[in-house]
């Protein structure tokens, strides 16, 4: 019998990531921790792509701050996603209706409670940044049936391996390349709650809104889904809390309703403004737990790549937006023009 690369490929990585995260369960969290900081930094040395991806990208969003700011953080948040890998194996572990308590704080969650709490269905979205993992498994283990959106793995052993991990937990994952459309509507029809990861590159069929004074294209089905159904969103993020590893501030930045955007010229770009607008008041705040290596800025309106101004309809789409100001603008419509 004659073994295929791709299989020989898949048990190899298989392998490696269970080994790996058997080494990582037998280390004290504060040495695994450790090893993160150190293997982050390797990392960020080595890899000269995702260094430099991290490095543009962070000098794009923060113009103010020095080379020395833009590199430590760029490579703090190399460190960070590594953080995320060893939580990602040691997080069902730790966590458990009794246990929870001492990992958890909360801020901002009362109207996002009383929400969860009354029977009507929810969107919960969260980006890239912290543990966006953990975001759902603390709601689980909370009692709160979320179904999560999740993208399969290319591997699909480990796919499996750590489809399961999540499922014992009481995460309900949604595969989004198996009729997601249907899978997310029964949820919303049942009054329960979808999680969605919602800053991805959404490319030439996106909505393309303001995220840290540049256009970034993002799926608009999320604001689709909430103004039709007249859903309310809740933005939020699991950060990673310094004091203790795998402890996490569980915040809720803005909750949303559909009273909120009825009145809005057009509410589906409002809804995917205003989830992009929250989650970078969250970044700001916590920039190092942002994954900057992230293409989030990969797709280019029309409008720039053929070399011409802002349109004028776009332009009062983003006027339009209540937190909108003249310098942000300005940044907008210079960073088209590569200015």
């Amino acid at each position: 019998m004659t073994l295929s690369s791709d299989w020989v490929k898949h048990w190899g990585e298989f392998l490696a990531a269970r080994l790996g995260a058997m080494a990582m369960q037998s280390m004290d969290l504060g040495q695994a921790t450790l090893v993160a900081k150190s293997l982050g930094r390797g990392w960020f040395k080595m890899d000269s792509n995702h260094r430099e991806r991290a490095i543009g990208n962070l000098t794009h969003a923060f113009p103010e701050w020095s080379p020395r700011q833009v590199w430590n953080v760029a490579e703090g948040s190399l460190q960070e996603l590594l953080n995320l890998i060893i939580e990602t194996f040691t997080l069902p572990r730790l966590l458990s209706q009794t246990t929870w308590p001492q990992r958890v704080r909360f801020e901002g969650i009362d109207e996002a409670l009383a929400l969860m709490n009354s029977g009507r269905p929810v969107l919960l979205l969260t980006g890239h940044l912290g543990n966006w993992e953990a975001m759902g498994l603390l709601l689980s283990l909370l009692g709160y049936p979320v179904h999560a959106i999740a993208r399969p793995m290319n591997n699909p052993l480990v796919d499996r391996w750590l489809l399961g991990a999540r499922r014992r937990r009481g995460l309900r994952i949604i595969n989004k390349n198996q009729d997601e459309s249907s899978r997310m509507l029964e949820v919303l029809d049942r009054g329960e709650m979808l999680g969605i990861v919602g800053d991805q590159n959404g490319g030439t069929k996106g909505l393309f809104v303001p995220f840290f004074g540049r256009l970034a294209s993002t799926h608009k089905s999320i604001g689709l889904l909430a103004a039709q159904r007249k859903v309310p969103v809740i933005f939020g993020a699991a950060i990673r809390m310094k004091e203790k590893p795998c402890t996490f501030l569980l915040k809720v930045q803005e909750v949303v309703m559909p009273d909120d955007w009825v009145d809005q010229p057009d509410p589906v770009y409002y809804l995917t403004a205003r989830f992009m607008h929250a989650m970078e008041l969250l970044i700001r705040q916590h920039p190092t737990q942002y994954l900057w290596v992230h293409r989030r800025w990969k797709t280019r309106p029309r409008h720039e790549r053929e070399g011409k101004p802002l349109p004028a309809t776009l332009r009062r789409k983003i006027e339009a937006l209540p937190w909108m100001d003249e310098p942000t603008l300005h940044r907008i419509e210079a960073a088209g023009q590569g200015t």
